[in-house]
């Protein structure tokens, strides 16, 4: 296509912009026009690629037919199949009537297919018929039904990545991709990001007939180096925005700051998710979920095996006259359980009790008797009690602990009964 039919087709549908991607897409556009051959769109969201279908149709011999847009995205999966194919009477609960739907209506006309990755599968099944035979059935009906329509469809989905995980029929992404038209990013596009941004601030100025807003040196530079993740679309908010709230009419790279989010975007293709995939976008939320609440309770249990070990280590080394006499339930042949996470360390960590009190333990132990850590806790508690007659604010003291810490040992040893 030479220049002059270029900007002739850019002055029509208001395309901006001189980049060889963009130029390349129109071209290949106006060359299958003329054909009934599929053509299927892909790019980003927000990069245009509705143009692309309205240039096929009016450049096509179906130029005088109908033309529908449709987002197959924004369907519920439970009526698409009748939005695109119709329905007879009595099919489904409020069907009252007969709808030839879009396939029907658009006859002879084209219909653009937009996101059509989201189809499900069982619809993808009926579009493979229409395309391959021009052939379909309604919802709830038993006549085959004709008719002749041009498919144009887009997609922001990595079709491949979407077969590969079961997600899209093979043989239905062959035959929509007859003639593939590639939209480039906006990031892509180098100076268009300007040209645009004047188009858009002009547009805004003459709306609401306030003076338009400029861009200085340093504020260009940073526009050209933004990835631009919602493209075409969040450009035109992004200088809506400014145009309303900036007080200055030249923005700064300062200024342009405010407007540019500043967090990582993603600006690959979408990838299908579903449980249907290939596992690898497998997500791991919920295992350390369930990860941090085990150590988080580990902590708590950790943090009472803690206190128990040095109540018993500063009673053993405190020298305490009674000692020995809280001891003397102790197996000579047991030791103290010696190993205690450190107090600053995370839960893997370990220390060993000192070999003094350990020594000391032994040395006082008279009576066999399965020791673990909860009885060397109860026997004290026991014993100190025992002594002051029962006094428990006596026998806290005699234990170097709280009165509440005191009463809830009680409790957990079940001596309150």
């Amino acid at each position: 296509m030479n220049t002059s039919d270029l900007q002739k087709i850019k002055q029509r549908y208001n395309v901006v912009g001189n980049c060889d991607a963009l130029n390349r897409a129109l071209d290949v556009a106006l060359q299958v026009a003329p054909t009934d051959l599929s053509v299927l769109i892909i790019g980003e969201s927000g990069v245009g690629k509705e143009i692309i279908p309205r240039i096929i149709h009016d450049n096509s011999p179906r130029r005088r037919e109908k033309y529908f847009a449709i987002n197959c995205g924004s369907i519920p999966e439970g009526t698409i199949d009748s939005e695109l194919f119709g329905h007879e009477k009595g099919s489904f609960t409020g069907a009252i009537g007969e709808s030839e739907g879009y396939f029907g209506v658009a006859n002879k006309g084209t219909i653009f297919l937009d996101e059509v990755g989201e189809l499900p599968l069982a619809t993808q099944a009926r579009l493979l018929r229409v395309l391959e035979t021009g052939e379909y059935i309604r919802v709830g009906g038993q006549k085959i039904m004709k008719t002749d329509v041009r498919i144009v469809a887009a997609t922001n989905v990595n079709m491949r990545k979407a077969v590969s995980q079961g997600r899209f029929r093979e043989d239905l992404y062959y035959r929509l991709n007859t003639i593939p038209v590639q939209m480039p990013p906006l990031r892509d596009r180098g100076n268009d990001i300007l040209l645009l941004f004047r188009l858009f601030a002009m547009q805004m100025a003459e709306k609401y007939n306030f003076p338009k807003i400029t861009l200085d040196e340093q504020a260009q530079a940073m526009m050209l180096k933004y990835k631009w993740p919602g493209n075409v679309r969040q450009l035109k908010n992004i200088t809506e925005q400014m145009s309303v709230l900036s007080q200055q009419r030249l923005i700064t790279a300062e200024t342009l700051l405010h407007y540019i989010p500043q967090d990582p975007e993603t600006t690959q293709l979408v990838a299908m998710g579903g449980n249907g995939g290939s596992g690898e976008h497998h997500s791991y939320e919920s295992e350390r979920d369930l990860l941090y609440k085990i150590l988080y309770e580990l902590r708590g249990t950790v943090a009472d095996l803690r206190r128990e070990v040095d109540e018993l280590k500063k009673k053993v080394d405190g020298g305490h006259s009674d000692a020995p006499r809280r001891l003397e339930h102790f197996n000579s042949s047991d030791t103290v359980p010696a190993i205690i996470p450190q107090q600053h360390g995370d839960v893997n960590s370990r220390q060993t009790i000192e070999p003094s009190v350990q020594d000391a333990v032994a040395e006082e132990i008279s009576e066999p008797e399965s020791l673990n850590l909860e009885n060397v806790g109860r026997h004290m508690l026991e014993k100190a009690l025992e002594k002051n007659g029962g006094n428990r604010k006596k026998a806290a003291q005699e234990l170097g602990i709280s009165d509440r810490t005191l009463y809830r040992r009680i409790r957990q040893y079940g001596l309150d009964k």
